[in-house]
């Protein structure tokens, strides 16, 4: 039979015959039989096992089963003969195990026993039980109205209905409750006590013992402590009889460790070493779970760990994907109001195609942040990083191309300065446009060899299976963040030469204060990203995208707005010359 037991006894028995130059024809397994099991189920089964048996040239079969499996063998002389016209036996000696029974289904009632006579099998301890034949056969429906199995046995073994059991135009035999069970064949009802039930006499009359002795025990602890002479009041009635080993017992949790010079029986228990179980008394040793589980506190059971990744159904995913929807709706909001005014001298300044390419990026960046939420798939899992990569490297080359044209403007303004020729669209062109390029190489190439793809993270978080992106190269991934930091920090620098320009027509000190959150925030990202694991370290990065975005946003193109919106008297060339010569 497939079952753990049945694996048990094949990995003993294998090597054991083996090692006697016993050889095995087939090992053929069967599936667990059950109350519920089908009948077309069962017989396929039974037919295949069958035509195995008959085709092969092994004389001796053994059957490792549960008590219930004789019903399974009782196929075999009938398969026998009507898949391969065989009716006399093929010769074959069964060794049964002793577990297995002589029983049968009623609908095998009539069949011919034939597949038992010959073979063996191991028989489990009983004795005769004075009485047990003429109690057993004393049992009857209307003497044993306790018991409520005794009609449903009665109408099965008799193959009858009582009265009022079936409808009337039924044509069934009518249980009179006077058979004699004697009669029954030994599949159904065996008279004597077989194996099986002796060991559940014994265990109920070891029990009955037990309850008598301690019930006895009680009574006379109560009388030796009227007369003042009981010592051990506290003490139960089995603590005070003797052991026959010199430990106690190892609970689950823990394993036996031998006591050097000491005998078998003697030895220490000792807890589980951490990440193993031992779900059993007394194991020599713990053992680790399965990947897919984990063990409990008390290391005693292994659990099935829960799958986990970022998604948008908990609090975390739909915070972090609620900020990057609005984050974008602000950067659209900001981007239509510089449209709608792109006429007016605080838009011209600095650039103007610069300044929307600058907030297509930015609202690019807020919406990329969403491809690391949810399910690493295939298609995410390619395209989330080199995104994030080229995307951020567009606006950090917008910044430094908007920083370096207000420096090369104001350096056009002195008398022969030769650094007219350099001031206009195309050089800031070129540096968005040189810059993106050597980002999206670098990703093309980590594409090329070492693309990421989606993973099963079974150890890194403890009780969990992290379902994450590989980065196929760590490598390549850290070359995306550097390349993208040296951009920041060459904004920054360029910027911060220029912050003591007039503002009237420069955003560079602006610029400085987002190059100084942006660089910030990507600094304590590696530390961060680095300690975290599972979901928690793509909330990091997700984190540090919408907030380096956000910094950008905000401290370049909110003062400008503040202008446009709520101070326009502000926003005319005539102010702006007047707030430049003052």
């Amino acid at each position: 039979m497939d079952l753990e037991n049945g694996e048990r006894f094949v990995q003993a028995v294998v090597p054991m015959f083996s090692s006697s130059g016993i050889c095995f024809a087939f090992i053929e397994r069967i599936s667990k039989l059950s109350l519920v099991t089908e009948l077309k189920d069962l017989f396929q089964q039974a037919a295949k096992v069958c035509d195995e048996v008959m085709s092969s040239k092994a004389n001796v079969m053994i059957f490792y089963g549960e008590s219930y499996s004789m019903i399974f063998l009782r196929w075999f002389p009938y398969l026998s003969e009507q898949m391969h016209g065989n009716i006399n036996p093929k010769g074959t000696v069964w060794i049964l195990t002793a577990q297995v029974e002589l029983t049968s289904l009623v609908y095998q009632r009539t069949w011919d026993k034939e597949i038992i006579h010959g073979a063996l099998s191991f028989a489990i301890h009983s004795s005769y039980i004075l009485g047990f034949q003429q109690f057993t056969a004393s049992r009857k429906p209307a003497t044993s109205k306790e018991d409520y199995f005794i009609k449903d046995f009665w109408q099965q073994a008799f193959a009858c209905s009582f009265p009022g059991t079936v409808a009337e135009d039924v044509d069934v035999d009518i249980c009179t409750g006077d058979e004699n069970m004697g009669t029954l064949p030994g599949p159904f009802f065996e008279m004597n006590m077989i194996g099986h039930s002796y060991s559940i006499y014994m265990a109920v009359y070891a029990m009955a013992h037990a309850v008598h002795d301690m019930v006895s025990w009680r009574l006379k602890s109560r009388m030796l402590k009227d007369q003042g002479q009981l010592s051990f009041q506290n003490q139960q009635p089995w603590k005070a009889r003797p052991i026959s080993v010199c430990s106690e017992s190892c609970s689950p949790g823990s394993s036996k460790k031998m006591k050097e010079g000491e005998p078998f029986c003697c030895y220490d228990c000792t807890p589980c070493p951490e990440g193993k179980v031992s779900d059993q008394m007394d194991m020599n040793d713990c053992f680790k779970c399965p990947d897919e589980y984990y063990p409990n506190k008390n290391q005693d059971l292994c659990i099935l760990k829960e799958i986990s990744f970022l998604s948008y159904e908990e609090p975390l995913g739909i915070s972090l994907a609620s900020f990057s929807l609005s984050s974008s709706i602000i950067t659209a909001l900001v981007l239509g109001t510089f449209l709608k005014h792109h006429n007016t001298p605080i838009v011209k300044a600095n650039n103007r195609d610069l300044t929307y390419v600058l907030l297509l990026s930015l609202l690019l960046c807020f919406l990329c942040g969403l491809l690391f939420i949810g399910q690493p798939q295939k298609v995410t899992c390619l395209l989330r990083q080199p995104v994030f990569g080229i995307i951020f490297s567009v606006a950090v080359s917008c910044v430094l191309a908007k920083t370096i044209t207000v420096i090369l403007a104001f350096m056009a303004t002195k008398p022969g300065s030769r650094m007219r020729k350099w001031v206009g669209k195309r050089l800031a062109n070129s540096i968005v446009i040189s810059c993106s390029f050597s980002q999206a190489t670098i990703c093309i190439i980590w594409l090329a060899f070492s693309p990421p793809f989606p993973d099963v993270d079974k150890h890194s978080t403890y009780g969990e299976i992290v379902l994450e992106c590989n980065e196929g190269s760590v490598t390549m991934f850290y070359c995306v963040l550097g390349y993208m930091g040296f951009l920041a920090m060459a904004s920054f620098s360029v910027a911060f030469l220029a912050r003591k320009l007039p503002d009237s027509f420069n955003e560079a000190k602006f610029i400085t204060f987002s190059m100084l959150v942006f660089c910030s925030v990507w600094l304590s990202f590696i530390p961060s990203y680095l300690s975290t694991k599972g979901k928690y370290m793509v909330a990091v990065e997700i984190f540090s995208i919408l907030v380096s975005s956000a910094g950008m946003l905000g401290c370049i193109f909110f003062p400008k707005c503040y202008i446009i919106v709520l101070r326009p008297e502000l926003n005319n060339k005539e102010q702006l010359i007047r707030r430049k010569a003052g």
